[in-house]
């Protein structure tokens, strides 16, 4: 069993430790948040004990769960792992390339364990295909979502964007070429709406859209490669696999068309989803990466590239803007 400690009790905190009260392997030592007044609604609420300073829950756990504002992200994590913690991190990892840089020298340095929340590794919509056997050649996304003012200290690539810029780095097998991107901020001081397009070596085109004042909610990844199209949406956790064969399947198909290299059959593939509880699964997996003594299944080195694509779309945008000014 392994003490953790949950460090920020807000609304994505609250859900953490909801989480890790369903984890039995976990021992729920405690929480730490500097609104003291909000600290005494979570304990009633969730009957966790708020503690009174950082270093008193550092100090008593074997981990820290780190679900506060970005921009604490790196003071929370250094002081943590120089005591020789295990640390679940909430993305983005932190505010800048060289923090992150510096948490992964403290971590070879300290030898500890640290994952990073990019939780939709774990939804089961992306869970359900086989990244080994995908080599997409154009991708299209799009993440809309309506506006919340928690997630306003940081811009909507950083916000939300950051999570596809993940999950395309897992996909595409290949290094980037190439980065235009545009945004504007309607709402907050950062962009809430930004579209970026991605070339890689290979050829491979990523379109990703991101929105944080939606009327609707989107989460759709679309796949295009040699002979088949994949679509994921990530928030009915449902996938589509369209394939493009050559031999009439014995399985059947759902229509069939003639074109210049000759027959060719349409298969329609729906694998069976599991609904399941991604901020669970991936507390989960950390506790047996830790138990087992394994590499966390979104390491930090991960969530360090999806930062370093991510501020640098955030750098092109801002030039953009003061291209337009000037």
């Amino acid at each position: 069993m392994l003490k953790i400690g949950v460090v920020g009790a807000g609304h994505l905190g609250k859900i953490h430790m909801k989480c890790i009260d369903l984890i039995p392997q976990y021992e729920a030592i405690g929480f730490y948040d500097i609104n003291k007044e909000h600290c005494i609604e979570v304990e009633k609420e969730l009957g966790w004990k708020a503690l009174n300073s950082l270093e008193e829950l550092i100090d008593i756990c074997d981990v820290i769960d780190i679900v506060t504002p970005t921009i604490h992200h790196f003071e929370v994590a250094e002081k943590a792992i120089k005591k020789g913690k295990h640390i679940f991190i909430e993305k983005p990892v932190t505010q800048t390339l060289e923090q992150a840089q510096q948490l992964l020298n403290l971590q070879k340095e300290y030898s500890v364990k640290i994952q990073v929340g990019h939780v939709e590794r774990f939804n089961p919509a992306f869970q359900a295909i086989d990244i080994d056997n995908i080599d997409p050649m154009f991708i299209e996304v799009h993440r809309l979502a309506a506006f919340n003012p928690r997630g306003t200290d940081v811009s909507v690539i950083l916000d939300l964007m950051i999570h596809d810029i993940d999950i395309m780095l897992q996909v595409v097998k290949s290094e980037i070429n190439s980065i235009a991107a545009t945004g504007v901020a309607v709402v907050s001081p950062a962009p809430d709406i930004a579209n970026v397009r991605i070339e890689f070596k290979n050829g491979c085109v990523v379109n990703l859209t991101a929105s944080r004042i939606s009327m609707k909610q989107m989460r759709k990844m679309r796949m295009f490669q040699k002979d088949a199209y994949i679509s994921l949406d990530f928030l009915e956790k449902n996938v589509q696999m369209i394939r493009l064969l050559n031999v009439k399947p014995e399985d059947g198909f759902l229509s069939e068309w003639d074109t210049t290299e000759g027959k060719k059959y349409i298969q329609g593939q729906f694998p069976e989803i599991i609904s399941t509880n991604a901020i669970k699964e991936e507390l989960e997996s950390f506790l047996y990466c830790i138990l087992k003594d394994t590499e966390a299944a979104v390491p930090l080195q991960d969530a360090y590239e999806a930062l370093k694509v991510a501020l640098r779309i955030s750098k092109i945008i801002k030039n953009n803007h003061l291209n337009i000014k000037s």
